[in-house]
């Protein structure tokens, strides 16, 4: 598979392995399901990783960690968040309902520089490895001053240590990411759902910036939530309900793909992929099918005819790069 460069000394694969399925995203995962998602796409080449304590309330990080810890170090990166403390539910834990079959513990906000060193500790106890390679501040949307006086500078120190090769943040919005960009010496961020076939509001100031200053995009919600990988009324778009419009946007697109022989799901992909902000486009899976898939849309027959229809009937904007450069 195509590596690319993320950061100084650290090279991903075009295509990574997103775990938030892994945890129990919308409905229960099994051990079982979970091991076998990891080896097939261990299998396809897929060589890099991106967890998060959230994702699952450390189920994610525990069974990413445990099919890890068999394949040689040196042959992988991953990437894990903080922002985030697992706790025993109380009055300081959030209750998140999107994730099922977890532990019990529950998320707890904290920004601060001991919190996120605290958070990389536990991290790497329940994945059972000695490092990771990045380390991204995790949706710190009502937490701007915290993130950039004291998570950030303990992910600075981490880096200039050398514990990991790369830091930055991961979040469902642009606005701040293009303020931490101009606040923060970051390499790279995960942007999920705001590049898509859909929401191209990256293409505002983010995109720019993080071309103009070299800082990678791993980008995530590709499907916006399941919307684009198959539009109907009650798909997902933002971990919520699409409202009518959305679908009917999807669908619209469903329709155009089919007319032009081809897949929403592979159109949606390599739309994304054609921009040159991107790094690494990072897929979740539930199983191995969906791995497999996942891998078939990113070489799947896109004919230019249908690009160029997508252009001349304004269903993009128009800033967007589109693959062949049609």
């Amino acid at each position: 598979m195509k590596r690319n460069r993320l950061a100084d000394g650290l090279d991903v694969t075009s295509i990574g392995l997103g775990s938030a399925p892994l945890g129990g995203l919308f409905s229960a995962v099994s051990d079982a399901d979970a091991e076998a998602t990891l080896a097939a796409g261990w299998s396809a080449g897929i060589r890099f990783y991106d967890t998060a304590p959230l994702y699952g309330f450390g189920l994610a990080e525990q069974r990413l960690g445990a099919f890890l810890r068999q394949q040689k170090r040196e042959s992988y990166a991953i990437s894990t968040k903080v922002g985030r403390l697992l706790r025993a539910p109380d009055a300081t834990t959030v209750e998140d309902d999107h994730y099922k079959g977890t532990p019990a513990l529950r998320p707890q906000y904290d920004f601060s520089y001991d919190g996120v060193m605290r958070s990389v500790e536990e991290s790497l106890g329940r994945l059972g490895l000695d490092r990771v390679d990045v380390l991204l501040v995790h949706d710190p949307d009502d937490h701007y001053e915290a993130a950039v006086s004291g998570a950030f500078r303990a992910l600075v120190r981490l880096r200039e240590d050398g514990t990991v090769k790369a830091i930055g943040s991961g979040m469902n919005q642009c606005e701040m990411l293009t303020r931490f960009a101009e606040a923060v010496p970051v390499d790279c961020f995960l942007l999920a759902g705001r590049y898509t076939l859909l929401d191209q509001g990256a293409l505002d100031a983010l995109f720019p910036v993080c071309v103009a200053k070299d800082i990678g995009i791993l980008l995530g919600g590709i499907y916006n939530s399941g919307i684009l990988a198959n539009p109907h009324s009650g798909a997902k778009f933002n971990y919520e309900d699409a409202d009518a419009a959305l679908v009917a946007r999807a669908i619209e697109l469903d329709q155009l793909c089919r007319k032009h022989g081809t897949e929403l799901k592979a159109a949606a992909l390599q739309f994304c992929t054609a921009h040159p902000a991107v790094t690494v486009a990072v897929m979740g899976a539930r199983n191995a099918a969906e791995v497999a898939d996942n891998i078939a849309m990113s070489g799947r027959a896109v004919p230019h005819a249908f690009w160029q229809e997508l252009r001349a009937r304004k269903l993009v904007d128009p800033r967007a790069p589109l693959p062949g450069g049609a």
